[in-house]
């Protein structure tokens, strides 16, 4: 199978109680290597906007996917994750002949793919994917703590810290906070909301 059509695959954005999950699919170009591609979560965020930038430049073709709120709670998380990793392959320009898949499961694609568990770790092009897509997620959380502020979202991007669980008891639910995930539903119901 030619590595030139052959798209690495990864999301961010599971377990947040808020936004989107985002996704995104590269093809990396054989004859460009980059190097220091890896997990995300193990590069400092300086230098993961670096290599966001490299591989934008470099690779063969990239894109984004994602599922928004409104999807994550009305399929769950699992499947949005799918539709988003899914949207991010049908959005590349170039046409991918297999995928490879971080995690434990496939999308339902129309190429090949194989799912590699710690793939982020072990092929450089869901390396690659991983990096982009959680570039991407981070920049926007940033920008929705501007329309939202008091939540802390530039800071924890989301996640269930207690300064964000106290933000959702003090100021309320935002529209973009996930009502289907348990932290959410639990001060909901407990508000009477």
């Amino acid at each position: 199978m030619s590595e030139l059509y052959t798209a690495g695959v990864d999301e961010v954005g599971r377990g947040p109680l808020i936004g989107a999950v985002v996704a995104a699919a590269v093809i990396l170009d054989p004859e460009n290597p980059i190097e220091g591609l890896t997990d995300s979560k193990k590069l400092t965020e300086k230098r993961r906007e670096e290599l966001s930038i490299l591989i934008k430049e470099n690779a063969l073709s990239w894109s984004l996917g994602r599922a928004e709120v409104e999807e994550i709670d009305k399929i769950n998380i699992l499947q949005a994750s799918m539709l988003a990793m899914k949207r991010a392959v049908e959005g590349l320009n170039i046409e991918a002949k297999h995928c490879l898949i971080d995690g434990n499961r496939c999308p339902d694609l129309k190429c090949t793919s194989e799912a590699i568990i710690k793939g982020d770790l072990k092929e450089p092009a869901i390396g690659a994917a991983s990096i982009i897509a959680k570039v991407a997620r981070d920049k926007e959380m940033k920008e929705l703590d501007k329309i939202y502020p008091g939540y802390g979202l530039a800071k924890h991007k989301g996640y269930p810290t207690k300064q964000h669980m106290q933000a959702i008891i003090d100021l309320g639910i935002t529209p973009i906070h996930r009502k289907s995930f348990a932290p959410v539903r639990r001060i909901i119901e407990g508000s009477g909301i």
